[in-house]
């Protein structure tokens, strides 16, 4: 039951808890971020950036490729080729 006077928190993870559970810095997932590698989900209540499952996913899976040899440009290229 829900409690009056409190506002529900939005679904998701804020970038620390992100960060956290994909085992990076935040500022990996800022950079992640910047490079056009993730794309963060904006709470329309608090304008927050949000995250869920599956960007800890998407993160593990740049770095796994990152130390198998690809660069982050090769990577961000890639998926950007695939979206067209």
């Amino acid at each position: 039951m829900p409690v009056h006077g409190k506002k529900s928190q939005p679904e998701g993870m804020k970038i620390s808890a992100v960060a956290k559970q994909a085992g990076v810095s935040t500022q990996t997932v800022e950079y992640y971020i910047l490079l056009g590698l993730l794309q963060p989900v904006r709470s329309a209540d608090t304008g927050r950036r949000l995250f869920d499952s599956s960007h800890v996913q998407r993160i593990r899976l740049v770095r796994q490729l990152n130390r198998s040899g690809y660069t982050l440009r090769e990577i961000r290229e890639t998926w950007l080729r695939e979206k067209r």
